[in-house]
């Protein structure tokens, strides 16, 4: 029986941001701002969330990933639309329970058959992979080519970010309360990453904040120094003329870097990493 694929991305990825023909469905999370609730991206875009944490700092904020019930009823209307696959990529397993959910509303349909990538990424890699695998699959590739691509980016993307503060990672358990009360004891502006593993860890510690988002730039022009082939990108949130003052000088250090993705960091995940978050980083292509 021939495939028919279906794609689904989290919309931690910020998929919703970039210009897309296909038809990629989006698992939205769910944002509790002050006393009121939204739907990502639905209810509240990027720049309006920020906007209001710039206005009140100290806002009440929670976030909740989509439901199973929600996510079921989406693998249902795919079955019923009549397609025999669908790959879901979720946002990294260890910031999110959305791989979780995803894999346990999968085991609750029976004739799609429903297969659960862990980008082990967050943001603009997660949204390429989406993108790459609507793609393949337009074009009849199968769900192991598919997924064996999926690997292939996710295991050639490096992300570099520094934050405001520590305080959103700590306050929602995506880094330890000892590195967030050391680093504001000595008021250290950390450049972090995302592991292989998809774990936010320090890299290094920097005193200032200006030495810190030098240090990022510097950091991506050292590990695509030897890098021919780069899809580069920038993760921005309330911040957007830092991105292109840094786009600018990567652009002079490596002018065949001709373009560098720009992608706001979406609601939800700005929750947690802060007003101030900026990143950078890069996915390794295929010679």
């Amino acid at each position: 029986m021939k495939q028919k694929i279906a794609v689904i991305v989290c919309g931690n990825s910020g998929i919703d941001y970039i210009k897309h023909d296909y038809g990629i469905k989006v698992f939205r999370s769910n944002l509790h701002l002050g006393n009121k609730d939204y739907i990502d991206y639905i209810d509240i875009t990027a720049a309006e969330f920020y906007r209001q944490i710039e206005t009140n700092p100290n806002i009440d904020l929670k976030t909740s990933q989509t439901s199973t019930g929600t996510m079921r009823e989406a693998y249902r209307e795919l079955e019923n639309d009549g397609y025999t696959d669908v790959i879901v990529i979720t946002i990294s397993s260890h910031l999110s329970g959305t791989y979780q959910n995803a894999v346990l509303a999968g085991q609750m349909v029976n004739n799609i058959k429903v297969h659960v990538f862990d980008s082990k990424l967050v943001s603009f890699p997660e949204a390429k992979m989406a993108l790459v695998a609507a793609e393949m699959a337009r074009y009849g590739s199968s769900v192991e080519e598919i997924l064996a691509e999926l690997a292939y980016i996710r295991d050639n993307t490096k992300v570099y970010f520094s934050v405001d503060t520590l305080k959103f990672l700590v306050k929602n358990g995506r880094l330890s309360s000892t590195a967030g009360l050391l680093a504001g004891l000595f008021k250290i502006k950390p450049m972090l990453w995302i592991t292989p593993e998809g774990k936010i860890e320090t890299l290094e510690k920097i005193r200032t904040r200006p030495k810190a988002i030098e240090r990022l730039k510097e950091k991506f022009l050292e590990e695509v120094a030897n890098v021919k082939k780069l899809s580069a990108f920038i993760v921005y949130t309330n911040n957007i003329d830092l991105a292109d003052e840094i786009a600018d000088d990567i652009q002079k250090a490596r002018p065949d870097i001709k373009d560098i993705t720009f992608m706001p960091l979406t609601p939800v995940v700005g929750a947690h990493a802060g007003p101030g978050t900026f990143g950078i980083g890069f996915i390794k292509e295929r010679d």
